[in-house]
């Protein structure tokens, strides 16, 4: 999708939701006027206003996709959400439950009584019945499960039975699999009678009698080729696999790496058990990304745009917390060179920015290093190759941008000691990030973390206490 593609469904879904929020203030502020009114057969005439405003609306939500919905219902304050929600027709709010974030279903789905859950949950496939099940009330799970027949009752055990990061908890069940000893002529005849395919159904999976995996078979061979031929003489035997307790990130390379539609999932005895598609690796790669973004934040987890303010404050106080004792730390780095500053008063102006473009310099390559672990990229035998070219890195800018805040210091202050200060801490302190940088989401990703969880806080809160320490300390010993 092109960029302007993108810029106009987001246009279009702008629009969308200016007219719904149009609709509800609209609808509001006349059932306002009319509750205040004194008129004979009040509560008729309420009625008929109530459902006229909200038949327009209900009418409009029919017409729209449900991640379209789903757009609407995070963008709106939590009592016109639940107003929305209400007019959703009951058969795609299983659908619409998926596609918003999990602080918005939160919301949703304590407004849903049990029957209502139910209703939902039954309306998906048992895949998506196990992304939601962790959000679903124990008593409803359960009354879910027994409704259904064995087959799915197992393969909802099994896919909820695998962590959320592996491939078996983004696999679905259903997929179409073909023996290796018929004939092209009898595929296209059984494909016939199914009369549509799963989605992202790129090609047919190839198994044995006793269901191991032999192969697969693409839609493409299976139109071009004799229809006499047989499956086992056309399918490709070199096809990608995964395995239920395959990393999800490495799937998702993988996927992207050679621009995949749809994988075979194949058990540790080779059993064909499910298959990933493009849409639910798609889903799980936006989901990381959203999730480093908000670790890098500091934030432990999505916030729903209008969560109380106690909830909003559970999620951001951890990383504030660590902050404020941060903070502290360089303000005591501070405080120990007091004498110097008083005696120097520049040296309080210019300390900023030393501490200010260490910490730009250090996220810089702590961003480059969480990628490349995220990718897979960095090998033991490739870290000191890349400790080496970081400092390199950092050597140069220092030596660049470190005369020129050193000369800007020499014309400002008419001192060129303090320039030669303020380009030696200058050097230093974007050595320490570099060195840093690297090392702190290499040890984190080492003691099983997640590298990117609070990287740049930390990184930050180096940088600034080296850098003051590094400045003021040069100062001290070569200015006072």
């Amino acid at each position: 999708m092109s960029e302007i593609e993108k810029i106009r469904i987001q246009e279009s879904l702008q629009e969308i939701l200016q007219q719904v929020v149009e609709l509800l203030s609209k609808h509001q502020l006349v059932e306002g006027l009319v509750h205040k009114q004194d008129m004979p057969r009040h509560d008729l005439v309420e009625t008929l206003v109530h459902k006229q405003h909200l038949a327009e609306l209900q009418k409009k939500l029919d017409e729209l996709h449900s991640a379209d919905i789903a757009y609407i219902l995070e963008a709106l304050p939590l009592e016109q959400r639940l107003q929305v929600w209400d007019l959703v027709k009951v058969e795609r709010d299983g659908d619409i439950l998926l596609e918003v974030s999990d602080a918005v279903r939160e919301s949703l789905i304590a407004s849903m009584d049990s029957e209502e859950l139910l209703a939902a949950a039954e309306q998906l496939d048992t895949d998506e019945i196990a992304d939601l099940a962790p959000d679903l009330p124990h008593d409803v799970l359960q009354e879910l499960m027994v409704s259904m027949d064995a087959q799915n009752r197992a393969h909802l055990q099994s896919a909820m039975s695998y962590p959320e990061d592996t491939v078996g908890a983004l696999m679905d069940f259903d997929m179409v699999s073909i023996r290796d000893d018929i004939t092209l002529e009898v595929v296209l005849r059984y494909l016939r009678r199914l009369g549509e395919l799963p989605g992202h159904t790129d090609k047919l999976f190839v198994v044995d009698r006793n269901d191991n995996f032999k192969g697969v078979l693409s839609l493409e061979r299976l139109l071009v080729h004799d229809p006499e031929a047989s499956v086992a003489a056309v399918m490709a035997e070199d096809a990608v696999t995964f395995h239920p307790d395959d990393e999800a990130d490495e799937a998702a390379s993988a996927f992207e790496r050679y621009d995949l539609v749809s994988a075979p999932v194949v058990d540790r005895s080779n059993r064909l058990v499910g298959r990933l598609t493009v849409d639910v690796v798609m889903d799980f790669i936006r989901e990381e990304s959203d999730s480093e973004m908000l670790s890098m934040a500091g934030l432990r987890e999505e916030e729903d745009l209008f969560a109380t303010v106690w909830k909003s404050i559970q999620n951001r106080w951890t990383w504030l917390a660590l902050n404020l004792v941060t903070a502290f730390i360089a303000s005591r780095v501070i405080g120990v060179f007091e004498g110097s500053i008083e005696k120097i008063v520049a040296l309080a102006a210019l300390m900023p920015i030393v501490a200010g473009i260490g910490g730009n310099s250090g996220n810089q390559t702590t961003t480059m290093i969480v990628r490349a672990l995220a990718l897979g990229q960095i090998r033991g035998s490739s870290i000191r190759k890349l400790f080496l070219k970081e400092l390199g890195v950092s050597l140069v800018n220092g030596l660049i941008w470190g005369g020129i805040i050193g000369l800007v210091a020499w014309l400002l202050y008419r001192n060129a000691a303090l320039g030669v200060v303020m380009t030696g801490a200058m050097i230093l302190n974007l050595l320490l990030a570099a060195l840093m940088g690297v090392l702190i989401p290499m040890l984190m990703h080492k003691l099983g973390r997640d590298p990117a969880v609070g990287s740049s806080v930390m990184i930050t809160a180096v940088t600034d206490s080296g850098g003051f320490f590094i400045f003021l300390g040069l100062a001290t010993l070569f200015l006072i």
